[in-house]
C-alpha cells in the first residue's frame, strides 16, 4: 500500500518558508526561484487538502494548520538529517546506539570510553540520555544502561553495580563541624531524587530511625541536579560518591555522615534479544562488564 507522504522537496520548501514566513527568503536559502517555492508549496497544499499559508499583498502568513504542521515537519526533517549524517559519518564502521542514565553516563562511563575505543577503534558508541524504561521496538537504540530491576521482557541483562549512597552537603551546612548525626541530618531540608523516592526512608531505616518527613523536600530527576542544589546550600542529598568525585575533591560537597546504604536496585546493561549476536555489542558488553567488575573490586564492593 502506497504511503501517504508528500515529496521531500515540497516539505523542505514548506519548512523553510514557514521558518522565514517568506517565500522569497526560502527561495534564497534553497537556491530556487520564488515561483519554484510557490509551486512546491501549492502542490503540498493540494496534496493535504488544506491551506498552509494566507497570501496577501504584504506577504504570506501561516494558517493555524500550517503552523501546527510546520512544527511537526521541522522535527521530522531534523531527525532525518541527523540520521543521514550519522550514516555518512560511519564510513563502514560499526556503531552502537546506547541509551544511558545521564549522570552515570557522564561521570562513570564517558571517562572510561577512551579505553574501549583504543581496544575497538572500529566501533563507535553513540550516547543518548534516557532516565526511564522504554520499548526497544519503538526506538533506534541497540542497548541501554539502566538503573532499576533487570526485568525488561525480551532482553538480556548484565549486572554492573549497585549504588552505595551517602549524605552530602555544602561544608557551610556543617557549621564548622566535620560530621553531623543522623538526627541532625533529619532536621535539614532533604533533597529528593525523583527516580528513587524511598532513598531517604531506606537510608534512615538502615540506622533504625523512623523520620516522618523522610519523603518531603524538593525533587530533582538527575543526580547532577541534586549535587548542584546541595552545593548551593539548598539541603542535603543522598548521592553515590563515584558520581560526585569532582565536587568531593574540590570541597564544594562533603560527606555529612560516614554511613552508606546499598540500593536494592542496580545498574545493568540491557540488550534486546534480537541484538545479542551483534559483534559490536558483544565487544562492548564484555568490556563494560569487566570494567564494572574492576571498579567494584577497587571500591571494595565485591
Amino acid at each position: 500500500m502506497r504511503r501517504k507522504i508528500p515529496s521531500t522537496s515540497a516539505l523542505i520548501a514548506f519548512e523553510s518558508a514557514a521558518r522565514h514566513q517568506s517565500f522569497t527568503k526560502a527561495a534564497e536559502e534553497l537556491a530556487l526561484t520564488q515561483s519554484a517555492v510557490c509551486r512546491q508549496i501549492g502542490g503540498l497544499e493540494e496534496f493535504l487538502g488544506l491551506e498552509l499559508f494566507r497570501r496577501s499583498r504584504r506577504g504570506v502568513k501561516l494558517t493555524e494548520a500550517g503552523l501546527a504542521y510546520s512544527r511537526r515537519i521541522a522535527t521530522q526533517l531534523d531527525a532525518v538529517e541527523r540520521d543521514t549524517l550519522a550514516v555518512m559519518g560511519q564510513q563502514g564502521a560499526m556503531a552502537i546506539e546506547l541509551a544511558v542514565v545521564p549522570t552515570f553516563g557522564t561521570q562513570w562511563l564517558v571517562p572510561r570510553l577512551a579505553d574501549f575505543q583504543r581496544l575497538h577503534p572500529e566501533v563507535t558508541v553513540n550516547l543518548t540520555n534516557r532516565t526511564r524504561p522504554f520499548l526497544f521496538a519503538d526506538t533506534a537504540f541497540d542497548a541501554a544502561l539502566y538503573f532499576g530491576d533487570a526485568d525488561w521482557s525480551g532482553t538480556e541483562s548484565h549486572f554492573l553495580m549497585h549504588e552505595h549512597s551517602v549524605p552530602v552537603c555544602s561544608p557551610r551546612l556543617l557549621g564548622g563541624r566535620t560530621r553531623l548525626s543522623a538526627s541532625e541530618i533529619a532536621g535539614l531540608p532533604l533533597l529528593q531524587q525523583t527516580t528513587r523516592p524511598y532513598a531517604w526512608r531506606q537510608w534512615f531505616g538502615s540506622l533504625g530511625l523512623n523520620v516522618p518527613r523522610d519523603m518531603s523536600g524538593p525533587r530533582y530527576e538527575l543526580f547532577s541536579m541534586l549535587a548542584q542544589a546541595a552545593t548551593h546550600e539548598m539541603g542535603i542529598a543522598l548521592i553515590p560518591p563515584f558520581l560526585i568525585q569532582r565536587e568531593l575533591a574540590d570541597g564544594s560537597l562533603v560527606t555529612a555522615l560516614d554511613h552508606s546504604f546499598r540500593s536494592d536496585k542496580a545498574y545493568y546493561l540491557i540488550i534486546p534479544e534480537r541484538k545479542v549476536e551483534s559483534a559490536a555489542l558483544g565487544a562492548f558488553r564484555d568490556w563494560l562488564v569487566e570494567a564494572a567488575c574492576l571498579y567494584r573490586q577497587q571500591a571494595g564492593q565485591d
